[in-house]
């Protein structure tokens, strides 16, 4: 498939056929996940494939437990709002394979004249608007084209990670690797189609 075509037929797929994902197939995924550019080539990723129904089920136990802990369901709205939320966050319990993408802490080139204590590595960081948070950004999005051209459908999660303290626990991910975020992969079951995109118009602006 052509790489316009992968691109402009990208959606996210929340539902999945009762079939199993060959790992080699999954290989190529994490594959290209690690081609991708990363801070300094610091390639800070690491991610850990959960194929074991019974454990994905388990995971997305954990995440709707926080949820049901952590936001608030004092009135109407915000119990509409909780609702969404948790279906969003935790309807990969019937995908077949569960990736969830973790990163280490990476040390900054500039990192090595910090040491008069002026400025922190955390603030240089926020400064640069999170270059790691960027770095797994660009794998995860390399997993996901490449599950379009495989014909397989995925999804990227970040509402999970509400639960990321409890799913690293539970799955024995060893530090200093910290959840970043995670994706459903599988068979689709059905068609999705991609939802509308803004405009050219609206998104670039030229500065002569």
């Amino acid at each position: 498939m052509e790489l316009n075509e992968v691109i402009k037929k990208r959606a996210s797929v929340r539902r999945f056929r009762d079939k199993k994902v060959d790992m080699e197939d999954i290989k190529k995924l994490i594959t290209a996940a690690g081609a991708a550019p990363s801070v300094a080539n610091s390639q800070p990723w690491k991610f850990f494939v959960v194929t074991n129904a019974d454990k994905i089920k388990k995971v997305g136990e954990i995440a709707r437990e926080k949820i049901s802990n952590v936001y608030p369901d004092d009135h109407e709205k915000s119990k509409q709002v909780k609702m969404q939320v948790e279906k969003f966050a935790t309807f990969f319990i019937d995908a077949p394979v569960l990736i969830i993408a973790t990163q280490k802490p990476y040390e900054a080139v500039v990192d090595k004249i910090l040491l008069n204590g002026k400025i922190t590595h955390d603030e240089v960081n926020r400064m640069r608007n999170f270059p790691n948070f960027q770095t797994m950004g660009g794998a995860v999005e390399n997993l996901m084209l490449t599950a379009v051209d495989m014909e397989l459908g995925a999804c990227w999660l970040t509402g999970t990670n509400v639960a990321s303290k409890e799913i690293e626990e539970y799955l024995q991910i060893p530090s200093p690797y910290e959840m970043v975020a995670a994706i459903a992969v599988g068979y689709p079951d059905g068609v999705t189609f991609p939802r509308e995109k803004k405009p050219i118009e609206e998104i670039m602006e030229v500065i002569d």
